[in-house]
């Protein structure tokens, strides 16, 4: 088992870091124009952990709570360097235009810089991505084929930035929902698969196996079954390489796993929670499409259970009717609004209800969590973790976990083990928050 690098051990964040994105869309070109804003100081990164976060080391008495960034050695963002792929060729001002998620004063502080990030033609498959039509894709042979062309894009873009390090996120549009098969088992039935045209092998897919096969850590910002499958987390054993996923967490999804806690930690059981959104943007076209909402419905109804921990509590939280709905609205765009109608009972099994009406911006809520995992997957990498990193759950609506194990989606307990993960890596006390040493002399305590 290979060892985890902690304090001096981990490499050290020196030279570019590249950062590759499946998907220069509405998200990721949101994040680009933060980050190259944060750099001229002209906009402030609210949201990030990794830019505005502290975390407490110590006893509270001490009251040390250092910057995150100042903590653990990250890449500062001025050494990253950015590339991707598209269905479409715009460049990433073109794009972030015509998403309109950021006025144009803001776009315009920052044109050359976004203007600089052009798209390399991506891999597509319209059993996958039904709703849209790009013309900038990738043809060749067969899936095997397409992998080879995005190997060669990733070396290109290695040779001719002359980066060090590289993270590949994946930032495009949901896909349509396929259960893995035999193709899915192996890495071997995965190459073969890809040699065969087999069509359960997704675009995604294809990415996070160019990927993995050169020792690139893979996020899965969407939640389309990727990182998931057995034959990726394989390769990414076998290249010692860091995978995390799925599903960015924002909007109403975080609003729950905000809540759920709270109700579940009162003992306060609920008998039904219907979510619906409205959302405008290129997402919502393509959730419009059933097959690629199936795989979004999966991520949304997931979060709920272990949170509620229905086996254990079954008089509480067994009958629970939850249902989510998703509609295309053109004329709201970015602009997500969300309602939630959850019906709870306390006492003597008499009933309540709480409603939530979230009215969010998607892509800016989701950048601060794009730009976090970048960050936290090439530290991870530089300390030898590799495989799949729960500890980064925190960001995400489906997290990975270990086989036989229920993920975490506790938002609180899920930043508690990132900060705890922080504490281990850089051989700090880790904090369980009990406190009893304030009152008691545990020293001298019997187990």
């Amino acid at each position: 088992m290979t060892k985890i690098r902690r304090a001096q051990e981990i490499l050290p964040a020196t030279g570019k870091l590249g950062v590759l994105i499946p998907g220069i869309g509405a998200v990721s070109t949101t994040m680009l124009a933060g980050v190259f804003a944060a750099l001229k100081n002209t906009a402030r990164p609210i949201g990030s952990l990794t830019q505005k976060g502290r975390i407490r080391l110590g006893k509270r008495p001490e009251q040390r709570m250092v910057p995150i960034k100042d903590f653990v050695p990250l890449a500062p963002l001025s050494e990253l360097v950015f590339g991707g792929w598209d269905l479409f060729e715009g460049n990433a001002f073109q794009t972030a235009s015509a998403a309109e998620v950021l006025t144009p004063q803001d776009l315009e502080k920052v044109r050359p810089e976004l203007e600089s990030i052009r798209p390399m033609a991506a891999v597509s498959d319209p059993a996958f991505t039904r709703v849209l039509k790009g013309n900038h894709v990738k043809k060749g042979a067969n899936k095997y084929e397409l992998a080879e062309q995005v190997i060669r894009d990733i070396e290109q873009f290695r040779q001719e930035h002359k980066v060090d390090r590289l993270v590949m996120c994946w930032a495009a549009s949901t896909e349509a929902y396929a259960p893995f098969g035999e193709v899915h088992e192996s890495v071997a039935s995965f190459e073969a698969g890809l040699k065969a045209n087999h069509p359960g092998i997704s675009p995604s897919q294809i990415y996070a196996y160019a990927a993995l096969k050169l020792g690139i850590p893979y996020i899965n910002g969407a939640p389309q079954p990727t990182s998931e499958c057995r034959a990726l987390q394989e390769l990414a054993q076998q290249n010692q390489v860091p995978i995390c996923g799925k599903d960015f967490k924002t909007g109403q999804t975080l609003m729950k796993t905000i809540i759920a806690p709270g109700l579940q930690s009162r003992l306060l059981g609920v008998s039904g929670w219907f979510s619906t959104n409205i959302l405008g943007n290129r997402d919502g076209e393509v959730l419009d499409d059933p097959e690629a909402f199936r795989s979004k419905e999966i991520s949304k109804l997931s979060v709920l259970d272990s949170i509620l921990n229905s086996d254990v509590y079954p008089e509480l939280y067994k009958d629970l009717y939850h249902k989510v709905r998703i509609n295309y609205y053109p004329p709201r765009g970015d602009n997500k609004e969300s309602w939630d109608n959850i019906d709870i009972f306390g006492w003597m099994d008499y009933p309540m209800q709480i409603k939530v009406n979230f009215l969010c911006r998607d892509s800016i809520l989701a950048a601060p969590v794009m730009l976090d995992l970048i960050l936290f997957t090439d530290l991870a990498q530089r300390a030898g973790m590799h495989g799949i990193q729960e500890w980064l759950s925190f960001y995400f609506k489906a997290p990975l976990a270990k086989e036989g194990l229920v993920a975490e989606n506790d938002l609180f307990i899920q930043r508690s083990k990132l900060e705890n993960t922080l504490r281990y890596l850089m051989k700090e006390e880790l904090i369980h928050h009990t406190g009893l040493d304030y009152y008691y002399d545990l020293n001298g305590a019997e187990d």
